[in-house]
């Protein structure tokens, strides 16, 4: 079976990165990761970071970056991921109030594409990175995530599926990702236990106003040791066209980041990966 180079999202070893970038990108290589896909810059100049990555020989092909969505010179932050050799840039979260089923979602729709179309004139493609409240219905009757890619050019806009939200999201990871053959470059791997809460978006940090009587089962786990069927879900971003995917943990507990991050890559490893 044909496999892809295989990353991680540095949001899974943030606390590690913005202790010693280098000394974590290091560890990264040695855990045999291809590739590392950033989430901030932890104040290092985009020079100095593509210097580290080139020494380490560990490239970013694709880079999560909430600045792209406000108020600032995007046209600047998008300068410093190609700086990096970024292909790929993401947006990966809405706020609430900037979300589908919103109001005036439309015009945020419309600020992502022309997002889109800056980083495709700069020679990178922007991509789109869901959570589970895209799968909110739509006047039109459908999901809110698949309403973003109808309405908006595939060369201003493609997708980096998150295989677990779609999973809480009540549909099938793998089957997501080949609906978005052509338009799914990049997927990400992220396993999980237990079922969807009010609480779970607290495990990455966004505080909730509801509480639920009964105990949060939801957790992040290591890929391969939650419930996703991973065979299926690489075998179908093989077939869709997938160039990479991308190891995520949000949050872990009792077991370090690093070696979460160590349990994923050897899991992907007995498949073959």
């Amino acid at each position: 079976m044909k496999t892809l180079p295989v990353g991680i999202q540095v949001y899974s070893l943030r606390e590690e990165a913005s202790k010693d970038f280098e000394g974590t990108m290091k560890k990264v290589k040695e855990l045999g990761y291809d590739f590392v896909e950033l989430a901030g810059l932890y104040g290092i100049p985009a020079v100095e970071v593509k210097a580290i990555l080139d020494k380490v020989g560990l490239p970013c092909h694709s880079a999560h970056v909430a600045e792209l969505m406000g108020d600032g010179d995007v046209e600047k932050v998008l300068d410093d991921y190609v700086t990096i050799g970024c292909k790929y840039v993401v947006v990966p979260y809405l706020a609430e109030g900037l979300r589908p089923g919103d109001e005036n979602f439309d015009q945020i729709l419309a600020k992502m594409e022309n997002v889109g179309k800056m980083a495709r004139a700069k020679g990178i493609t922007l991509l789109y990175h869901n959570h589970d409240f895209e799968f909110i219905k739509m006047p039109d009757g459908s999901y809110g995530l698949d309403y973003m890619y109808n309405n908006t050019a595939i060369e201003n806009l493609q997708t980096e599926l998150d295989t677990c939200w779609v999973n809480v999201g009540g549909e099938n990871p793998a089957e997501y990702v080949k609906k978005y053959t052509g338009r799914a470059p990049v997927v990400h791997l992220k396993d999980f236990e237990g079922s969807k809460s009010a609480q779970m978006y607290e495990l990455i940090g966004i505080k909730s106003e509801k509480k639920e009587e009964v105990k949060n089962t939801f957790k992040f786990r290591p890929v391969g040791y939650g419930k996703q069927d991973f065979p299926s879900i690489l075998e179908a971003a093989v077939a869709a066209g997938a160039s990479y995917v991308v190891v995520e943990q949000d949050q872990w507990y009792d077991t370090p980041a690093l070696e979460c991050a160590k349990m994923s890559r050897e899991y992907l490893k007995t498949l073959g990966w």
